[in-house]
């Protein structure tokens, strides 16, 4: 099971769960207030834990879980709340902490989108260009718009009040014993020394591997390499 980042969606990771679909069942879902799925008034790791622990338990079989960023992090509370609905686990480019940089700025510059001017996705990119620090996240953000309904796939509102929870991570008392890879871009400060402690006690059989030449978004800027790494793991 896939889980994606925040202002992603399992659409962001279709290519990576084809790829990995010649050789087990992979199921790569929209979380909360994001892509498809159902908005709600509420974004925490709990809420979104348990979101993913439903999905499982319809699917039937604990499941390999891979989450990225924000999806990292409610993979891991669901491996330390539910351990038996998870074979093993992967973290992508995140530790079980609290940071600081924010990520509300994305949320003005798309609410700054003027929707009624969007005929096509180009018009989103050419507005979001006057705004969005980084480009290359550009076509990322335009993947969650519905261009015929003019709205953005994301909650924008309960994001941007729920974002002190997103940058967080809830005080956990529980352990999770099984095999958990923390895979990182090694152009990344998410994931550093002064992390392993914390993860170590949270995660005891924790390993831990780099990607040379990515930063956080490793999946997007390295996919192959990204995708090698996990089937390695994958196949123990």
């Amino acid at each position: 099971m896939i889980v994606h980042g925040l202002y992603g969606s399992g659409r962001n990771w279709g290519v990576i769960a084809k790829r990995l679909a010649d050789s087990r069942h992979v199921v790569a879902v929209d979380q909360r207030n994001h892509g498809a799925s159902l908005w709600f008034d509420t974004h925490s790791y709990e809420d979104m834990a348990a979101d993913l622990a439903e999905v499982i338990e319809d699917i039937g079989a604990p499941c390999d879980v891979l989450g990225h960023s924000m999806g990292g992090k409610a993979a891991m509370v669901l491996a330390l709340t539910r351990p038996d609905l998870v074979n093993s686990l992967i973290v992508a480019d995140i530790a079980p902490v609290a940071y600081e940089h924010t990520q509300i700025q994305y949320i003005e510059a798309m609410k700054a989108v003027d929707l009624s001017r969007v005929e096509r996705r180009s018009d989103a990119a050419e507005q979001l260009r006057e705004t969005v620090d980084n480009p290359a996240l550009v076509p990322f953000f335009l993947q969650a718009i519905d261009v015929t309904e003019k709205r953005w796939l994301l909650n924008l509102d309960t994001l941007a009040r729920e974002m002190p929870k997103i940058l967080s991570f809830p005080e956990m008392s529980e352990s999770y014993d099984g095999r958990t890879l923390f895979l990182s871009g090694a152009e990344s400060d998410y994931v550093g020394r002064a992390h392993r402690d914390r993860i170590k006690a949270l995660f005891p059989a924790a390993q831990f591997a780099k990607i040379p030449g990515a930063g956080h978004w490793l999946h997007a800027e390295k996919p192959r390499e990204f995708e090698a790494a996990v089937r390695t793991w994958l196949e123990g």
